[in-house]
């Protein structure tokens, strides 16, 4: 059957397909107003009438966040904890900032509500929740008008008696219900609140978006991309939206993990540069995993690939801030009215200072099905750069540099701050925008090479097809390491890991294809947060050596307690990864060079070469200066950096002469 990969971004909505032993590439402008337009008529596009597999990231339930879009919500607690959400951590991001504000919580204090009743850290129950008390509740609820109910109670995750209570009398408003304990069986009742209350604002708004796309296409098989590297089934993405806050992101690391390893590399800073943004992950063996996420500022607890986002991509926007230095971003230009050189637009962005340079060409962006406009953009040019008394070209070179200079330290984020060297990783770009960026962000951060994949404008939707099946599960339990033997463990994960096999075989997925992975979130007794440990042999080893490599030391003599036990439940598909291709030599054919071009590297004009990415072959090599253009991405090759394509077709750019 057809199966169909689709990633909505801010620019574009990109489309992957594979239909047997042939697949292609697709991308469309996005419809920010209604996003399942752009998607229904790209799938209008590819399929017609046929029925396919659908596997779809999308931005509807972050959007809803950000923006603060989400459903009309009550929140459901215990008496006395109607505040928890506003109270929150007293964290102070900006200790210096004299005029901070803080982020409004997402539901008003007249919508907040406290149950009598209470149960114990134990499970105990201290404190029945009468009928009186529930018939109160509802007569207060009906004078609410809210489209979303959320219900957090103390220690629910030991005891969920009081919440299943709850939910059952809920049930008449026939309105979409959160129960904590179900979302995310954690202690720390702020961050378990939080994530319900988000999982309760943004399900409404998801589930509607997914229940036309549903009913508006031919999808036979649907699934949607998780925060955490794996799809699930709409139905269940439609209750528990929380869990698709950055699914497009994730999708591609997914795609980098597994087309690095295909490839032999192990060790990745996936660099992923898009229309709006541009999101960044260090991959080292596997991908890497958070339970501490903020979107907004607001904890969200459920596992996500630890992806970090800068306001920085090719529609970033470029103008003066009140000092009068150049600001390249956050805002971006977006679909609409996009970048100058798209046809609509009005302030200079990256795109169109790339375009200046001569590091994009006009004929050839979207494989020639969109023209490029380049006397608006050297109009536009000239004019800022004579205000700013500066020469057009620095201009357009500096708006590149601030921009990069964003994307810079949005990796060493990830690596240096966390104890990682980034030259000892490759950078693997793709994204629309990434090539263009690539080369220069690895001089800047001495990385030894760059990998572009095939098709890198859309891996984000090709990791989706390759992602697996994957579902989260998680419990408190709170044990020293006396306690913690294997066979109190082995009981302890039995329940989960039957709930997971009954899960996956309901999203579709083979038994001879479930995979189980046990983790343990461990840490020091006394310390306020935890580290994820596989469940090893020796697991309280495996954490002293995890702590060591996160903090610099470990104590061997301090004891250690096991907080929550984890479970990840894979369903393994068969991946769609690139084929190997048949050695084609060192030297370009002669269909590869398209021509010439003057391209801008640190302030001089150099002549260029244009090269075909479709009509390169395995083993080719070649030095730049080149502009390699394909359909979903350009890239750019600076002098004294050779390219040499893969088995795969992929590209390894690096300085010349570094691979002899």
């Amino acid at each position: 059957m057809l199966i169909i990969g689709v990633d909505t971004g801010g620019t574009f909505t990109d489309f992957i397909w594979q239909d047997g032993a042939d697949s292609g590439e697709y991308k469309r402008l996005s419809t920010p107003h209604n996003p399942a337009e752009a998607v229904l008529a790209g799938l209008k596009h590819l399929a017609g009438e046929k029925t396919f597999q659908l596997v779809h990231g999308s931005t509807v339930a972050t959007n809803a966040l950000l923006e603060k879009k989400g459903a009309r919500t009550a929140l459901i607690t215990n008496r006395g904890f109607e505040d928890i959400i506003e109270i929150a951590r007293q964290n102070r991001p900006n200790l210096y900032d004299l005029q901070v504000s803080k982020n409004p919580p997402l539901v008003p204090k007249m919508l907040r509500f406290g149950v009598p009743g209470r149960i114990g850290p134990q499970g105990e129950v201290i404190e029945k929740l009468s009928e009186a008390d529930l018939q109160a509740l509802l007569k207060q609820l009906e004078q609410a008008q809210v489209e979303s109910l959320a219900v957090s109670l103390l220690f629910s995750f030991n005891n969920p008696k009081h919440e299943l209570l709850l939910g059952e009398q809920l049930q008449k408003f026939q309105l979409p219900i959160s129960l904590s304990h179900q979302i995310l069986a954690e202690f720390r009742e702020y961050e378990r609140t939080s994530t319900t209350l988000i999982n309760a604002y943004v399900s409404p708004k998801m589930d509607r978006y997914l229940a036309q796309i549903a009913a508006e296409s031919n999808a036979k098989v649907f699934r949607i991309m998780q925060s955490n590297g794996g799809s699930i089934s709409a139905e269940t993405a439609r209750r528990e939206s929380v869990r698709t806050i950055l699914s497009g992101p994730a999708g591609g690391a997914v795609g980098a993990a597994e087309i690095g390893r295909q490839s032999g590399q192990h060790k990745l800073i996936s660099f992923d540069m898009g229309g709006t943004s541009t999101d960044v992950a260090l991959i080292d063996e596997k991908l890497p995993l958070t339970t501490e996420s903020t979107i907004a500022s607001y904890p969200i607890k459920v596992p996500m690939i630890n992806i970090h986002t800068v306001g920085a991509g090719g529609g970033s926007i470029a103008r003066l801030d009140r000092g009068g230095s150049l600001q390249v971003g956050p805002e971006s230009a977006g679909a609409d009215p996009g970048p100058i050189c798209y046809g609509k637009g009005q302030e200079l962005t990256v795109t169109d200072a790339n375009l200046y340079l001569g590091r994009l060409i006009p004929d050839h962006f979207l494989g020639g099905g969109m023209q490029l406009q380049t006397e608006k953009v050297t109009q536009k040019m000239e004019d800022f750069a004579e205000r700013l008394g500066l020469e057009p070209v620095d201009l357009a070179e500096g708006i590149l540099s601030v921009a990069n200079s964003a994307m810079e330290g949005a990796i060493k984020k990830i690596s240096v701050e966390r104890g990682f060297d980034p030259r000892e990783f490759t950078l693997f770009s793709f994204g629309g925008a990434g090539g263009m960026h690539a080369v220069d962000l690895a001089e800047l951060l001495q990385m030894p090479q760059v990998m572009v994949p095939t098709s890198p404008g859309i891996l984000s939707a090709c990791g989706m097809l390759m992602a697996d099946v994957i579902k989260d599960y998680s419990q408190t339990v709170m044990l020293n390491e006396q306690q913690a033997d294997h066979t109190l463990l082995d009981k302890l994960f039995t329940p989960l890991m039957k709930q997971a096999t009954s899960d996956l075989q309901a999203e579709g997925v083979a038994s001879d294809r479930v995979e189980l992975q046990p983790l343990l979130d461990m840490r020091y007794q006394g310390q306020s947060f935890e580290l994820l440990v596989d469940y090893a042999k020796d697991f309280i080893a495996a954490f002293h050596q995890e702590h060591q490599r996160a903090y610099g030391y470990c104590n061997q003599e301090k004891a250690v307690e096991i907080v929550n036990l984890r479970l990840r439940a894979f369903g393994r598909p068969d991946h769609p990864l690139p084929q190997a291709r048949p050695e084609a030599g060192d030297k370009l054919s002669a269909a590869a060079t398209l021509g010439r071009t003057r391209t801008v590297f640190t302030g001089k004009w150099h002549d260029t070469a244009i090269i075909d990415r479709n009509k390169l072959g395995y083993g080719n090599r070649f030095e730049g200066p080149a502009v390699i253009t394909e359909y979903s991405s350009t890239i750019v090759l600076p002098p004294n950096w050779e390219c040499d394509v893969d088995r795969y077709g992929h590209l390894i750019l690096s300085r010349k002469g570094a691979n002899q």
